[in-house]
């Protein structure tokens, strides 16, 4: 099943700037390979939804599966090769349209495209002429499988002239500094995705009711989600009461209770590109004192945080800010004991904030990037897009009064570093107390 939106949305040209930037780092001599995602059965004969690989679709634009980018800087016929499934009448009546190869070309910007079929023949000749070979190695079995051979079959004719590549080079880094950078048209589509996030995360604060299980607010997100065309960028987490202590909690069947909190970690893509927002809220009309003392601790420590998003920031700053200020809290409120400066030094306060403050966002949700480079913390950039998510976990511990057992908190936003203040791209959703409350009041018909 392929994704609910146009065939090549940025436009061809997009895409051969992209491929060209890269080949211009690669240099003359070189082959790359990118190969596209296959599609994987769900169970027996029934598949999951088909997701292109991220690198692929960058400089490609191409929706299909089972297709290889080939690019060769100075190809006398033109440095983009693109492998794909052929045109198959039977088979497209069952499956779905196929560009094939022609439309490779007049829809994709290839200069060549052939058939899969053909993709190891044609490999040999184009190897046969590289001094480097750009691949991912373990990124594709089948690849994988095929390389070997190829470069034995080279080597084996070195009396003849043919060496074939004397290096392998790992492409990602090259590629991936570029896909962190976000370009305008980029950034363009995850205010599209980061706005159609936040109506759903307000749809689901709307449905909620005690008695609801989770599933009813992942209902919500779905319904949302899908009306825009936007899959979900990952699974959705709906935790209440205690499942919020659970990050990667996925069951979403529990039953909602009165007097909990509801924690809803969700987001959604446009034209691949992520959103990547959590929401946490009462299930009921209003935050108990305890859990209100907690959403004000964790929605200062992501202010604190949002602050340190600047061009020029060590991309750490973010994280240490919000610690700062979630531990100053803590110990104020009775849920560390000891010295502010010795609990960060040593860390002691990761039984109740285990993660990170964030990460890169783009074609993937956790997307690519370094976040440290010569031993120290990498330099925010104009472009780069982050989310921003503290959180407060209150697991059953002896020394912590069970007032605050079972309370789970994580606020997260999805920021865009500028030349300026940083823009939060997810801002329209919901998050202040009072806000919350008077939405959840309203939404329950209480005064």
């Amino acid at each position: 099943m392929a994704m609910p939106w146009p065939q090549e949305p940025l436009g061809q040209e997009v895409y051969r700037l992209r491929r060209q930037r890269l080949m211009d780092c690669m240099g003359e001599g070189a082959v790359a390979l990118f190969p596209g995602a296959k599609e994987r059965l769900r169970n027996r004969d029934v598949g999951y939804p088909f997701r292109q690989d991220s690198d692929f679709l960058y400089l490609t634009g191409f929706q299909e599966p089972e297709a290889l980018c080939v690019l060769v800087p100075g190809h006398e016929a033109g440095p983009f090769i693109l492998f794909c499934r052929d045109r198959h009448a039977e088979q497209e009546q069952w499956e779905g349209r196929r560009a094939g190869c022609e439309g490779a070309c007049q829809s994709y910007g290839a200069d060549q495209a052939f058939p899969m079929e053909q993709a190891e023949d044609r490999l040999a000749g184009l190897l046969g002429r590289a001094e480097r070979l750009f691949y991912d190695l373990g990124r594709d079995p089948w690849l994988d499988a095929l390389l070997p051979k190829l470069l034995g079959n080279l080597r084996a004719r070195n009396r003849l002239g043919v060496t074939g590549p004397q290096a392998i080079v790992l492409p990602a880094p090259l590629l991936h500094a570029m896909r962190c950078i976000k370009e305008p048209c980029e950034v363009a589509l995850m205010r599209q995705a980061a706005a159609v996030t936040a109506r759903g995360h307000e749809a689901a604060m709307r449905r909620c009711r005690p008695g609801l299980h989770e599933y009813s607010l992942a209902a919500e997100l779905d319904h949302v989600f899908m009306a825009a065309g936007c899959p979900h960028a990952y699974p959705p987490i709906v935790g209440g009461g205690a499942n919020a202590l659970i990050l990667h909690y996925r069951d979403n069947n529990a039953v909602l209770r009165d007097g909990e909190l509801v924690l809803i970690d969700a987001g959604c893509e446009w034209q691949g590109y992520a959103s990547d927002v959590t929401r946490t809220f009462p299930v009921g009309s209003a935050f108990s004192s305890q859990q209100r003392t907690l959403y004000e601790l964790v929605l200062e420590a992501q202010r604190a945080a949002i602050a340190r998003a600047r061009l020029g920031e060590p991309y750490q700053a973010m994280h240490d800010a919000a610690v700062t200020i979630l531990v100053e809290g803590l110990v104020m409120h009775g849920l560390l004991q000891g010295e502010v400066a010795g609990l960060l030094e040593q860390h002691a306060y990761t039984h109740l904030y285990p993660h990170k403050t964030g990460h890169f966002l783009g074609l993937d949700v956790h997307d690519v990037g370094d976040y440290v480079t010569a031993g120290r913390s990498r330099l925010l950039e104009a472009g780069m897009v982050v989310t921003v998510e503290p959180g407060l976990y209150v697991v059953p511990r002896d020394d912590i009064s069970a007032a605050w057992w079972n309370i789970g908190i994580r606020i997260e936003d999805d920021i865009l570093i500028t030349g300026d203040a940083p823009e939060i791209l997810t801002e329209s959703c919901p998050k202040e107390a009072d806000e919350l409350q008077a939405l959840r009041r309203a939404a329950l018909g209480a005064s």
